[in-house]
């Protein structure tokens, strides 16, 4: 069985930093593309980061760019985000999402496109 788990989710003010991670379980995940997602109260899912397998490539939302910043650990099975320069709309849950991908680069960003998912961690951004 799969088993993804958040952590590092938490209560900080606007500016702040926190650092989420997220422990893979079940298999290895050397060859699965990783990503975050998030879900503000009322809004649909959204693709934040992800990054492909070999670590080398990353892709970023807009919203995120230049304050996030995904990363992997294969030998841990584990990925994960820092989040810097907070601001209160990035309150959400925050997901963590895996799947295999045959292409070492790829990225997948649609929600569809991933087979396993975290149950999530709450960030709450306070002004």
């Amino acid at each position: 069985q799969v088993q993804l788990v958040e952590s590092g989710g938490g209560l900080v003010q606007a500016g702040g930093s926190l650092r989420l991670s997220c422990a893979a379980s079940g298999r290895t995940f050397s060859n699965y593309a990783m990503a975050w997602f998030r879900q503000a109260p009322g809004k649909e899912r959204e693709f934040v980061q992800g990054i492909s397998w070999a670590g080398g490539r990353t892709y970023t939302a807009d919203s995120v760019k230049g304050r996030f910043t995904i990363s992997r650990d294969n030998a841990k099975n584990a990925v994960f985000l820092q989040m810097d320069s907070l601001k209160p709309d990035d309150t959400a849950v925050y997901f963590c999402a895996a799947t295999p991908t045959r292409i070492s680069f790829s990225i997948p960003t649609r929600i569809y496109q991933y087979d396993y998912w975290g149950q999530g961690t709450q960030v709450t951004v306070s002004s």
